[in-house]
């Protein structure tokens, strides 16, 4: 049977994206179909560029308000949220240029429509003035991405009641903000409103803050939150909204009641599955709307594969990216294609957060021995100089072979900073050890300078040496 594509991907996204590049970059009839009149999918438009593009201008304005240098040229300022977040629309327009010179630049044709399967091998695309496509394909790539999930007892159409999409069109600023939901997302929007002098009560239904970290760095965040003023609230769950014209309460099971101007609802995603017409093709999501794929990302159909948010764990655009071109390998019949589970943490509250493997909580438990170096930010010149002075890097490390366990780090670029050691993680046998950041000279002052002197701290806890 002669096709029309060889692989055609649903969603443009970075999943989407990557999968119909490296299917165009290997000779394959690649296209895309998107839902919206822009490609970018909800990294570009709705989630990862507006939201890191926003904590940008409101980190600036922070460091205005408590630089040194500033107080003397002017008064403290504080600026309304819309006029922060209008900052992101020339990046999402950036964006969405540059991304689409890849598919033009590459052949890959688009369609702006939305896509139901009518066979394993058929989609049929519905555009916006409901004239339909019927797209054929040898393999088809499910990278739909995912939406912020909506209890039914919430009214998210009340015009203070938000999620993580809408509160990217809030036109006010509120005085006071609730946040249902510590995970990633709540936390980097608390730390980012409460960055423009905005009340937030944040409720975690949890005993702390992102457990899945170092424990020691989750007691930072929240200690550092707190002194951004945010109020939280651990181990609380919510019984129902009421929001009204004056305000919005948040009842919490508890018996307490939290008010404030808005509530922004952070408390998981979705996959966008729903209107794929699944059941076509003899696939169905699970409850949160995703699909179970194996380590080739194929799904129980094996020419429909899906990557992205819309497979689960870990939901991060850096995974998407490389995903993609795993489903795009193995679609060319590429046998090692490399399954993703082995990708940093990034948290982009304020200050950051980064991490490359186990905790020392996990480590314990694991019973593997391990000793620790720290680098505290406010000890390296570049931290001083930089007025970036709040955090540290923490290496976790075998006290016999001086192995590289894990890394964690806490302040300013800790997303960059991450990947020097995770790098060096990556080398074989003896090239992954703590002797190579203290035989290596770094530039002075950096702060990539946190390796050598978190190396030593760790090296002089070690008698034998």
């Amino acid at each position: 049977m002669e096709f029309d594509y060889d692989v055609l991907v649903i969603g443009s996204g970075p999943a989407g994206e990557s999968a119909a590049l490296n299917a165009a970059k290997h000779n394959k009839r690649a296209a895309v179909v998107e839902e919206y009149s822009m490609v970018g999918g909800g990294c570009t438009h709705r989630g990862t560029i507006p939201s890191k593009a926003l904590r940008h201008a409101v980190k600036q304005l922070m460091r205005f308000n408590t630089g040194k240098l500033f107080r003397d040229i002017g008064h403290s300022r504080q600026i309304p949220y819309p006029t922060a977040l209008s900052v992101a629309a020339g990046v999402i327009e950036r964006q969405v240029e540059m991304r689409s010179k890849f598919y033009a630049r590459n052949g890959i044709a688009v369609y702006k429509g939305r896509a139901q399967f009518r066979d394993a091998n058929t989609v049929v695309v519905e555009e916006s003035d409901g004239s339909l496509d019927s797209l054929t394909a040898r393999d088809v790539v499910i990278a739909t991405g995912s939406r912020p999930y909506h209890p039914p007892d919430v009214d998210f159409s009340h015009p203070r009641v938000y999620d993580s999409d809408s509160i990217l069109d809030l036109q006010h600023t509120p005085r006071k903000l609730l946040i249902y939901g510590a995970g990633v997302i709540g936390c980097e929007y608390a730390s980012i409103f409460s960055g423009l002098g905005i009340k937030v009560e944040l409720v975690n239904s949890f005993d702390n803050l992102l457990a899945f970290l170092d424990d020691e760095i989750s007691i930072a965040l929240s200690y550092h939150l707190r002194d951004l003023g945010v109020m939280v609230r651990h181990r609380e769950t919510y019984e129902r909204v009421e929001a009204t014209d004056g305000g919005v309460v948040l009842h919490l099971q508890s018996g307490k009641k939290l008010r404030g101007d808005a509530l922004l609802w952070c408390n998981g995603r979705t996959g966008n599955t729903d209107r794929l017409a699944l059941d076509k093709v003899g696939l169905e999501a699970d409850s949160r709307g995703q699909l179970r794929v194996n380590r080739q990302y194929q799904t129980e159909v094996p020419n429909i594969y899906a990557v992205g948010d819309v497979i689960g764990w870990p939901s991060l655009a850096s995974a998407a990216y490389d995903q993609g071109r795993s489903a795009a390998a193995v679609s060319r019949g590429k046998a090692g294609a490399r399954y993703v589970d082995d990708v940093p943490t990034g948290i982009y509250t304020i200050p950051e957060i980064s991490s490359v493997g186990p905790t020392e909580r996990e480590l314990t438990e694991q019973r593997v021995p391990f000793e620790v170096g720290r680098a505290f930010f406010k000890d390296t010149a570049r931290g001083q100089i930089s007025g970036e002075d709040v955090g540290m890097l923490k290496l976790l490390f075998d006290p016999t072979t001086l192995r590289i366990l894990g890394i964690h780090c806490f302040g300013a670029e800790a997303t960059e900073i991450i990947h020097i050691g995770q790098a060096i993680m990556k080398q074989p046998g003896e090239g992954n050890t703590l002797r190579y950041f203290i035989s290596t000279t770094f530039n002075y002052p950096t702060m990539a300078e946190a390796y050598r002197i978190a190396a030593l701290n760790g090296i002089n806890r070690l008698t034998e040496y």
